[in-house]
């Protein structure tokens, strides 16, 4: 998981795709943190990728690096509504209170993965798991 969230830090802009009826959705995310050993991502219950994720919870998130690495995280997520894990949101991403409070009426959807396999791929064709919990 180390690995994987140093990854997710140095490359911070990532990939995340979902399933409308049968068609692939793929927009650009920011926000990424490990709580109690889960991979949590943020997303606006007002966004459709937060309506996608109730009707279907397989994802997929891909980002790269210059040096010609990626990572590909396949697996399905769950929901967390708990205030222990949106605190520690705010606190991983302050920008987040600014866009999620009372006075915008936007709600922030707190999301784990709870199947997951992470691979390392590089350009000279050798891969590596870096990740796997839950399958």
């Amino acid at each position: 998981m180390e690995e994987l969230m140093q990854f997710l830090k140095e490359n911070p802009i990532f990939y995340f795709a979902t399933v409308e009826g049968y068609m692939p959705r793929v927009r650009p995310f920011g926000f990424a943190m490990e709580y109690n050993g889960k991979l949590y991502f943020a997303i606006g219950k007002h966004r459709n990728t937060y309506k996608q994720l109730l009707d279907n919870t397989n994802i997929e998130v891909c980002t790269a690096n210059g040096d010609g690495q990626w990572i590909r995280i396949r697996g399905t997520v769950d929901f967390d509504n708990s205030a222990e894990a949106k605190q520690k949101a705010f606190e991983t991403m302050p920008q987040l209170k600014e866009i999620y409070n009372e006075e915008t009426g936007k709600a922030l959807a707190l999301i784990y993965m709870d199947r997951i396999s992470a691979k390392l791929f590089s350009s000279d064709g050798t891969e590596k798991q870096l990740y796997q919990q839950g399958i």
